[in-house]
């Protein structure tokens, strides 16, 4: 891997102009996004200019630079975005028709947790996620559930982590939040009250994949108005049950087809299944109906 002069790689540096985007600074200049980035104007210009050729930032008419497309084209490609997204979506839309307020698709990325799909109402309770948006996993009830099942070296960096408080109700010790992963294992479900906004409480439960590992975490933000949560738990539960039932019927290799591949990430008919691996590995094609045509100096 390349690396610069101060030891840190290109590839680092890169990730760290891609940083500088989000919900609230969709748009920057040059010189905002240099500045953000911590990287010299000189050296911001030529990184992006790299990243505006490989079409992972797009320049605009004003000057001004967005996320480039094919970042979405990546993210698509993988399994954790394509198949859980769209497998979980119809348990995801029915947990919403009940609340009414917000319904969300979480999974674990580093020390957050990544929201990639959610539902609300226009008059739900207040929310802090967004499609696309993270949460520290210690501040939320998604965040506990993935937490709760992470790894030990995983759990341990955060707990030894110092963590953000957004409320006086947000676990940010030690011993608190050990207490809280435990009754998460125990109970198989999480209740953040008040964590993130007083007036909203977040409930979740986890979703397995095929190996009975902790895929994601699906759960929903209401009112926190001292409710019993449980119908809203048993509502998740039976959705995480049914997202995880039809994650193990798609990753369940048809006669002669691994499982990795495309029959596991999508619905949709059969023959449009079958025609779209047909034309994506014919190697007399320079182009593919499931991807753009390859650029020059582009690896085959």
């Amino acid at each position: 891997m390349v690396r610069g002069s101060a030891g840190e790689s290109v590839l680092h540096k890169h990730l760290r102009i891609l940083d500088t985007f989000d919900a609230w600074h969709p748009y920057l200049t040059l010189t905002q996004i240099a500045q953000a980035a911590g990287i010299a104007r000189s050296s911001a210009h030529r990184l992006i200019a790299e990243l505006e050729q490989e079409g992972l930032l797009e320049r605009l008419p004003d000057r001004s630079y967005r996320l480039g497309v094919r970042l979405w084209e990546f993210a698509s490609r993988t399994p954790g975005a394509l198949g859980l997204r769209e497998i979980a979506r119809p348990w995801l839309g029915a947990v919403h028709e009940r609340v009414r307020q917000h319904a969300q698709l979480g999974v674990r990325s580093g020390g957050d947790v990544l929201f990639i799909e959610r539902m609300s109402a226009r008059d739900a309770v207040l929310n802090a996620t967004l499609i696309g948006g993270r949460i520290p996993l210690h501040a939320s009830s998604s965040g506990l559930v993935l937490l709760a099942h992470a790894p030990d070296a995983v759990r341990e960096e955060v707990l030894g982590s110092r963590l953000r408080r957004y409320t006086e109700h947000t676990p940010c010790t030690e011993p608190v939040l050990r207490g809280l992963l435990r009754r998460v294992r125990a109970d198989g479900f999480a209740v953040a009250e008040g964590f993130i906004h007083r007036e909203s409480r977040g409930i979740a439960v986890p979703v397995t994949g095929p190996d009975g590992s902790v895929y994601a975490a699906i759960g929903v933000v209401v009112h926190n108005d001292g409710s019993d949560p449980s119908p809203v738990i048993d509502l998740l539960t039976r959705a995480a049950a049914g997202v995880a039932r039809d994650l193990a019927r798609a990753y369940q290799p048809d006669a002669g087809v691994r499982a990795s591949g495309i029959r596991a990430l999508l619905s949709s008919s059969t023959r449009s299944i079958e025609y779209l691996e047909h034309v994506g590995h014919d190697p007399h094609e320079g182009t593919s109906a499931a991807g753009p045509p390859r650029g020059r100096g582009e690896a085959r």
